[in-house]
């Protein structure tokens, strides 16, 4: 047991950690208020191996959009960010919680017992893995709730959406610390890297 413990770890070691670049290394960034932002949809087989190993969620419906903010204000930022992927005719799709996107595509079964139920409660069901259902989803998802001065954040919001020439995506919930003042919304184009 403590061999594959070992060879498990060494594994882990091997892979890249995933480290994404400063926000104005990527082509769909900008910068307001001191405030830099970049939004980066992963796509093809090689992007999205850096983030989610052999897991490409786009095969299952689900754009997973890395978002990068940097902060340059001077002030602590309180961040609820709410995420919206706007197509280039301009209808808004939410972003999906991590937990449902993992159990896109799992098999719900109920238990199987003889006759009716005769219990008053009905019985849980059993879930089958879902193949989204992997530690990357809500491990690389954005988390974050304070942004310290001069640090940078990065995670992925996931969409049940397919990306298109022109889309872009719309970025609110970014307040000052101290005063809970908004910072203005940021709508960043969704270019493909």
């Amino acid at each position: 047991v403590l061999l594959s413990i070992t060879a498990a770890a060494a594994a882990d070691k091997e892979k890249p950690r995933f480290a994404p670049g400063p926000a104005s290394s990527y082509a769909s960034h900008q910068t307001l208020d001191k405030i830099a932002i970049a939004a980066v949809p992963f796509l093809t087989d090689a992007e999205t191996s850096t983030a989610f190993g052999k897991l490409n969620p786009n095969k299952y419906g689900i754009l997973p959009v890395l978002v990068i903010l940097e902060n340059g204000t001077g002030k602590a930022l309180r961040l609820n960010l709410n995420a919206a992927f706007v197509t280039a005719d301009g209808k808004h799709v939410e972003s999906m919680a991590p937990d449902d996107v993992q159990r896109l595509g799992a098999v719900t079964k109920a238990p199987r017992i003889g006759g009716s139920n005769p219990f008053p409660m009905p019985l849980p069901t059993r879930v089958k893995k879902g193949p989204l259902n992997v530690w990357e989803i809500e491990g690389r998802a954005f988390a974050a709730k304070l942004l310290p001065v001069g640090e940078r954040v990065y995670g992925f919001f996931y969409f049940n959406a397919d990306h298109e020439p022109g889309s872009r995506l719309y970025l609110t919930g970014i307040r000052d610390a101290s005063s809970g003042q908004d910072y203005f919304y940021y709508e960043l184009p969704l270019e493909k890297q």
